[in-house]
């Protein structure tokens, strides 16, 4: 099954932001977290981001999130606008599939899939799901984590190499 979708977002953190005690606030960024484009590498996660070649996140090196979860956040919380993707720190931003229903439940095994901006497809493997934090009550909106439950996004790991750029894209589940 191909879907078309939309990358709305793309975010590499070379350093984890969301240390220590959330009402201190986010640790600063050295460099912008934002990106156009990002380097994906089998195995081992995005280039420059604080998971990539980590063995003990191998499962986590990616994060995806649905831009709809911020749509329906603002909407429950009753925000004037969707919150900006970037600040949920999710490497990947999609609108136009609902990115947790690829994720591992209990007994079962998380959904592999592609994601094709282009330059040909990457194939990633789903596993559990990113369970919001007490951190996105700072960094969205109070409130934010419990509205996120369930719609936080999914960890995986990518099973192949290749780059992913903002716009245009189709994803394809596997299984």
């Amino acid at each position: 099954m191909s879907i078309p979708v939309e990358i709305v977002a793309l975010v590499v953190s070379p350093l984890h932001a969301f240390e220590g005690r959330p009402q201190d606030g986010p640790q600063p960024d050295p460099e912008p977290v934002r990106r156009s484009e990002v380097e994906v590498r089998a195995d081992l996660g995005i280039v420059g981001d604080r998971y990539f070649g980590q063995t003990a996140h191998k499962n986590a090196a990616v994060t995806l999130v649905d831009a709809a979860s911020l749509d329906e956040l603002a909407r429950t919380l009753d925000l004037p606008e969707p919150p900006d993707p970037h600040l949920m720190r999710r490497n990947i931003v999609v609108r136009g599939f609902p990115i947790d229903t690829l994720a591992s439940r209990p007994g079962t095994p998380g959904r592999r899939f592609t994601l094709d901006a282009g330059s040909g497809p990457i194939e990633f493997q789903a596993h559990r799901p990113a369970n919001p934090c007490a951190w996105m009550n700072v960094v969205l909106a109070p409130a934010a984590m419990k509205a996120l439950r369930g719609h936080g996004g999914v960890r995986a790991t990518p099973l192949t190499s290749g780059r992913l750029r903002l716009g245009p894209a189709t994803l394809t589940v596997l299984d």
